[in-house]
């Protein structure tokens, strides 16, 4: 039979398959029949009596169990008892021809869902088992939600108590009704300590105004505090690494306003307040750490050039609202490159810190004292009256630092050149009274050093020279400007040309010829010296190259090379490339050398020479026996030749020429090539030539000259050699 229209019959998508139900009853007509009505609808099984109903209950699940009670062996009661002492659920309706109301009563008290008398209407049966059906059905999907709602509440508070943000629920009063486990390591107090406690017992007293916002939050929609920064008090006592204060977390707050679910629309009562708070200590140390090194210098822990310029930016807008005076100071150590090349940087570095404390404690506690750069150190005189004043601390200074320091067994004297300026006298602008003291301290430099020179209007017109003078250099290399100067290496014994020094001259357009000594030490100073070293060398073999391919006799040129253009990391490539491009062999160029410059990197100069030697590049040393070079170091060197230094010539004075005597025993015993400098008469020619000197040039035998000149002395020689053997 079909269900009939309209009934609460289960479908069997809801299910997920047709419901199945048992029947018992130990008459086969009953069952037969009521398989027939109730089996269109559902799948259907038959027991006849109780304990096939049991075991059948035993192998498969059924939705529904239709039982009669008056069964012979085993009757319908004692059934539902086994059933629920086994704890099966399945629903069971008793269908009884018993009409005593104690029967229904009894069944039902035994756990029966329901009961049907016999007779009954088969739409009255059918709609009893679909309504049984469908309530255990909701009464499973119930249950299910129960335990999805049990498993989700758990979830989230484990989430909520480990989740590495604080999170706390606050009444209509401000005072904390939750707070998770994140608590207790940010602030150090119990989750029991806080609870009940008003918002205002964590809040740093300086950042309350803004906690009041945030606290007292009502909004719950996009307007609604995100991200408001504050800082929140720690237990008193506790030790928390990685702070950057021990008393307090700074942290990032959201809030929220809780309102109950309304009953109507008209309805919306506020609860309180939820929020989230998330530690930002740690990226606040960070910031700060960054913005530290942003404004100090990390060696000496002193405020740096943007700082000191802030610093006195600050100061002239405090002067001039208080019509107050002040003095900014420029202090640059004299010659403290000289320690750094012969000791290393790590004395130069500890040097500095030394130096950097000495001056701190010359000054008062509100002047500024910052490094600005290298060597070079500011200071700021924020009370300072007038020049007179200025000039006592700068001279205190210079005092200060005459001391000898010891640093790492080395004695050590320093001084300071320092350059002054007075505002609002000099001027009322950061960059220019910065700009005016660096001026005259340079000025203080060009005069010995040692001293305090104040700002002077006059001082502009050489300084803009020497700017005007770096410009014109860096043009010179762009626009061809430079030119070589070649001055002869002779042999002692036969007056034979040997080689030839190659010496730059800058021909400038509007000054005409520039020695080297007039712009060089600028190069040094600015690096320009490396492009323009680069130059000699390509201009140097392209000349030698030409006297090559003229058949003129081979004659070496000496190029001299900077200590800058030594350190920089191309050079063996920059004099090979040279070497290659005109086709020549390495020993056509021989690369003149200091011995000074020679110790500053003795490790790096030292791989880097022996790479050229090892290619066949001679190597000289210029200026021998003017500096603190020793044969221990000496002896790393693939050294070729020494240069006595002029000054060991020079009026054939006694002891120079002892000087120059030992010189040429020592190469002599080394098997090095000896050429003595500035040999300028003849007598002083006859003197070397009795010491085994190898070679000499000077003016004796030729100022510098040019490629032409050079030319033709060559071809002069070859001429001469040619009439001897003819």
């Amino acid at each position: 039979m079909q269900p009939l229209p309209g009934e609460n019959q289960p479908s069997i998508s809801s299910l997920g398959r047709r419901p199945r139900v048992l029947i018992v009853d130990d008459d086969p007509l009953i069952q037969e029949s009521l398989a027939r009505l109730i089996g269109q609808s559902y799948e259907t099984a038959a027991a006849r009596g109780g304990p096939q109903a049991l075991e059948a209950v035993g192998r498969m699940r059924f939705d529904v169990i239709l039982l009669d009670l008056n069964m012979p062996g085993m009757s319908g009661a004692e059934v539902l008892a086994e059933l629920s002492r086994r704890g099966v659920a399945t629903p069971v309706i008793v269908v009884s021809g018993d009409n005593a109301i104690d029967s229904a009563v009894n069944a039902l008290r035994h756990g029966a869902a329901d009961f049907i008398r016999k007779p009954y209407k088969p739409e009255e049966l059918l709609k009893r088992i679909g309504n049984t059906i469908g309530k255990q059905q909701l009464e499973q999907e119930n249950s299910q939600i129960q335990q999805r709602l049990q498993q989700s509440e758990k979830w989230h508070r484990f989430l909520v108590n480990t989740s590495p943000d604080f999170i706390y629920t606050l009444d209509c009063e401000g005072r904390f009704t939750f707070v998770n486990d994140r608590v207790e390591s940010l602030l150090g107090c119990t989750r029991s300590e806080l609870v009940g406690r008003h918002y205002s017992e964590i809040i740093h007293e300086e950042d309350l105004f803004r906690a009041e916002h945030v606290f007292n939050e009502r909004r719950a929609d996009a307007r609604a505090s995100r991200n408001v920064e504050l800082r929140l008090k720690c237990k008193d006592g506790q030790q928390r690494p990685r702070i950057m204060n021990g008393r307090y977390r700074t942290v990032e707050v959201t809030a929220t306003g809780m309102y109950e679910l309304p009953e109507s629309r008209f309805e919306n009562r506020f609860m309180g307040t939820y929020g989230v708070v998330k530690d930002i200590s740690d990226r606040k140390q960070a910031e700060e750490a960054v913005h530290y090194q942003t404004y100090h210098d990390l060696l000496t822990g002193l405020p740096n050039r943007a700082k000191f310029r802030d610093h006195l930016g600050r100061a002239l807008v405090y002067g001039k609202r208080r019509q107050q005076a002040l003095s900014v100071m420029i202090l640059d150590l004299d010659n403290f490159r000289v320690v750094n090349d012969s000791l290393g940087h790590s004395v130069g570095d500890e040097l500095l810190i030394h130096i950097a404390t000495r001056l701190r404690q010359c000054l008062a506690d509100d002047d500024v004292l910052a490094r600005l750069g290298g060597d070079e150190f500011g200071v700021l005189l924020p009370d300072a009256s007038s020049r007179l004043e200025a000039t006592v601390v700068g001279h205190k200074l210079i005092e200060a630092l005459n001391a000898p320091l010891r640093i790492k067994g080395h004695e050590l004297y320093v001084t300071a050149s320092i350059g002054a300026s007075f505002a609002p006298e000099d001027g009322a602008v950061a960059d220019t009274l910065i700009r005016q003291t660096e001026i005259a301290m340079y000025q203080a430099k060009s005069q010995g050093g040692c001293r305090i020179q104040h700002w002077q209007p006059a001082m502009q017109d050489a300084f803009s020279g020497r700017i005007q003078m770096e410009a014109d250099l860096r043009r010179a290399l762009v626009n061809d400007e430079f030119v070589l100067f070649y001055q002869p290496q002779v042999d002692t014994l036969t007056g034979a040309i040997r080689g030839f020094e190659a010496l730059i001259r800058w021909w400038h357009p509007e000054r005409g010829i520039v020695l080297p000594n007039a712009f060089v030490p600028l190069a040094e100073e600015t690096g320009v010296v490396v492009p323009m070293g680069e130059w000699i060398l390509r201009q140097a073999a392209a000349q030698q190259a030409i006297w090559r391919k003229s058949g003129l006799p081979p004659a070496r040129i000496s190029v001299n090379i900077s200590p800058r253009q030594l350190e920089t990391a191309d050079f063996v490539g920059s004099v090979l490339r040279a070497l290659e491009a005109n086709q020549l062999e390495p020993g056509a160029l021989e690369l003149e050398i200091t011995e000074n410059v020679l110790m500053r990197d003795v490790e790096s100069n030292a791989a880097k020479l022996v790479q050229l030697a090892e290619a066949g590049v001679r190597l000289a040393v210029d200026d021998f026996g003017t500096g603190y070079s020793s044969l221990k170091y000496l002896s790393r060197f693939p050294i070729h030749t020494l240069k006595i230094d002029r000054a060991f010539v020079k009026d054939s004075a006694l002891d120079g020429m002892s000087i120059a005597n030992a010189i040429i025993g020592m190469a002599r015993n080394l098997k090095l090539n000896v050429i003595a400098e500035g040999v300028e008469s003849t007598a002083q020619l006859e003197q070397l030539r009795s010491l085994q000197c190898s070679e000499v040039q000077g003016y004796l035998f030729g100022m510098p000259m040019s490629a032409q000149e050079a030319t033709r002395l060559l071809q002069e020689q070859v001429q001469g050699e040619v009439a001897k053997t003819g």
